[in-house]
């Protein structure tokens, strides 16, 4: 099977495994809301804050469960996210210009648009700006879970959110590199370097076997830890070095890597994401609360900001003829689409918890208007694509 064969069968994997799981992760968000607001929000709280300690020698980490799902496992996240970015850039829907034309157009404007309605709500307060990059997120998981309710929906068009939601992921990363890492410890900082290093030098060697990748991986994602950077960017540096050139009668390291951990990610990693975060305590918040300026900003933000972002960058280089509608769609269908990349979740969740580190600074209204701009533009978008599904019938 060729390289590119074997990157179709991952698309479709990929496509049916996140519409799955984008099910699973609104049962988990409607449990962990459930709990918070019972007289279990005692047991619910003590899970998220239970003690975790590995200890090698003089070196220990020692977190609760909370931060070890949202700096380790999410790392887990970040690397399949970088594996997926390396194989659409070398092989797969972003491996030309005419092919990432209108997707990375799209998405440039589903980040641009959405971070300055946030910046024009809360211009005034620089605490609550650091939450500027919360609504340009898209959760391809969730996205692709309402896209698989309907019948009829063009492949095109689930492809080309996919891209979308990549390119958005990618975005993220280098938002999360830039605005949201701490002070730097250099001597940290120069052992990461040094083991980013010697797995570009094994890539370069061409060195398949995964263990030798894993094992240095584990030492590069200690060392970004204590480096001040956060350390999920550890598994999308890893995931660069991984080869994705299959050696000679086997087959592709980095491909491999990527089946073998999309159902983890899908059904394990990103529901318990979501059940530790997404727990909102509703009791505090007033409806007036949820009118000032930070979640104001997110629901905006996500609800319109990413609908009218999407939908504009797209439509605009559609009539500058740099970019084509998505194969069988019409602009209703489109149109449907961007509404559903307002569907932040995961991913603004996990920007949320690095702008605002403590829950209780904005008392929740940011993570329940999270959940408020995601239902929102799932619930147009699906109305939309339903009836853009009917016309074309």
């Amino acid at each position: 099977m060729s390289g590119r064969e074997s990157g179709l069968k991952i698309l479709e994997e990929f496509i049916h495994e996140e519409s799955a799981a984008g099910v699973l992760l609104m049962l988990v968000t409607l449990v962990a809301l459930v709990l918070k607001n019972s007289p279990l929000a005692p047991l619910y709280d003590a899970f998220l804050h239970l003690p975790l300690r590995i200890q090698v020698g003089a070196l220990a980490l020692d977190k609760s469960l909370y931060h070890w799902i949202n700096d380790g496992l999410m790392a887990v996240f970040f690397l399949l996210v970088g594996l997926e970015v390396k194989r659409e850039v070398l092989e797969g829907q972003l491996s030309s210009l005419r092919r990432m034309a209108l997707p990375g157009i799209a998405a440039l404007g589903g980040m641009l648009v959405p971070a300055l309605i946030y910046a024009a709500c809360n211009h005034a307060d620089p605490v609550a700006l650091r939450g500027w990059a919360i609504p340009t997120a898209t959760d391809i998981a969730f996205a692709l879970g309402v896209l698989s309710l309907l019948p009829g929906v063009p492949v095109s068009l689930k492809v080309f959110l996919m891209a979308l939601a990549i390119i958005d992921d990618l975005g993220a990363i280098v938002i999360i590199a830039l605005f949201y890492t701490a002070d730097l410890s250099l001597t940290s900082m120069l052992v990461a370097l040094a083991t980013l290093g010697v797995l570009a030098l094994l890539n370069r060697l061409g060195v398949v076997r995964r263990a030798a990748y894993v094992l240095l991986g584990i030492l590069l994602w200690i060392s970004v830890l204590k480096s001040g950077v956060h350390a999920t960017l550890a598994g999308v540096a890893l995931a660069f070095t991984i080869p994705l050139r299959p050696a000679a009668g086997g087959h592709s390291p980095a491909l491999a890597l990527e089946h073998d951990l999309h159902p983890w990610v899908a059904f394990l990693i990103l529901p318990l994401f979501a059940f530790v975060n997404a727990g909102v305590d509703l009791a505090g918040i007033a409806p007036a609360q949820m009118v000032e300026a930070v979640p104001l900003g997110i629901l905006l933000g996500l609800f319109l900001g990413k609908q009218l972002g999407v939908f504009g960058f797209g439509w605009l280089a559609i009539r500058l003829g740099l970019a084509r509608l998505p194969e069988g769609s019409g602009w209703l269908a489109f149109y449907g689409v961007s509404v559903l990349t307002g569907i932040g979740f995961t991913m603004s969740l996990f920007i949320d918890t690095l702008a605002f580190t403590d829950d209780r600074l904005f008392q929740y209204t940011d993570k329940l208007a999270i959940l408020g701009g995601s239902l929102l533009s799932g619930v147009l978008g699906y109305l939309l694509l339903r009836r853009a599904t009917a016309r074309a019938a």
